[in-house]
């Protein structure tokens, strides 16, 4: 099987690896760029996948949108329908914003969070808060959620995110599964999973993993499609080109899929 790598609007500036940004989006263009990842997983439904910034996306599931990690002010969101679902992995700036929050409309949504960011939320959300810990799993709107360790593995970096305060989430979406990484190494439960149609991993420095710690973990858990994002940190953004390599080099089975997770740069 041959494996087709799109690269589409690699980012090169440099970049704070936890930051909030804010930007405005035009829902056409987006719609157009990721056409070829939008996929039917039924008659009647299908996935569409906008990338937002940094650790933010917008998934359009048939009816129902999901944004992950929304940050960056409502405005960033514009050009988006409201979300039914929310999912946020930990509690740093460029994962979650309670100010953002408060500015979307949240009023029909579900927000599915590790117990670190439910401490931190203004307490008109909790109603709608769903706290899931490590390995703990909850089905909203159809839509299996599981959530999924994330920390880091070296000794310099352990403070960074340490074991059980982050979620990463896989969701199953009809007949797919989709794997979000959230911030973390190369860690034994992301080496573990099976059978994930499409997995968001993360690849920056000091905070996360290297591209080939990164590889190394995708070639041993066999994503069907894999999609680099979080990969700009301190000194330089991660080389996704690179990863890419590290992994069509060595299996013909996995897809890279790289998108334009930096819009607001020019280049």
């Amino acid at each position: 099987m041959r494996t087709y790598i799109t690269f589409i609007g690699l980012s090169v500036l440099f970049s704070l690896g936890c930051k909030e940004g804010e930007k405005g989006k035009d829902m056409a263009a987006t719609e157009s760029e990721t056409a070829a990842q939008s996929e039917t997983t039924s008659p009647s439904k299908a996935i569409e996948i906008y990338p937002v910034e940094h650790a933010t996306a917008v998934i359009r599931w048939g009816e129902v949108t999901l944004y992950v990690d929304p940050v960056g002010g409502a405005e960033t969101f514009s050009a988006y329908p409201s979300p039914d679902l929310i999912l946020i992995t930990d509690i740093h700036g460029d994962h979650f914003s309670a100010e953002t929050l408060e500015a979307l409309d949240t009023s029909d949504a579900k927000i599915i969070v590790p117990q670190a960011v439910a401490d931190k939320l203004p307490v008109v959300f909790a109603p709608q808060v769903d706290v899931l810990n490590n390995g703990d799993t909850k089905e909203r709107l159809g839509i299996k959620i599981e959530a999924i360790p994330m920390y880091n593995l070296r000794e310099e970096a352990r403070d960074f995110h340490v074991k059980g305060r982050g979620n990463g989430y896989v969701l199953t979406l009809g007949e797919e599964r989709l794997y979000f990484s959230g911030d973390t190494e190369d860690i034994p439960e992301m080496r573990a999973l099976k059978n994930i149609d499409k997995a968001f991993v993360c690849m920056n420095l000091p905070y996360t993993m290297t591209v080939d710690r990164a590889a190394d973990a995708v070639l041993e858990f066999k994503p069907k499609q894999v999609y680099p994002y979080h990969y700009r940190g301190r000194p330089e953004v991660s080389d996704v080109a690179k990863f890419a390599e590290l992994v069509s080099s060595k299996s013909s089975d996995i897809t890279v899929v790289q998108l334009d997770w930096y819009p607001s740069d020019p280049f």
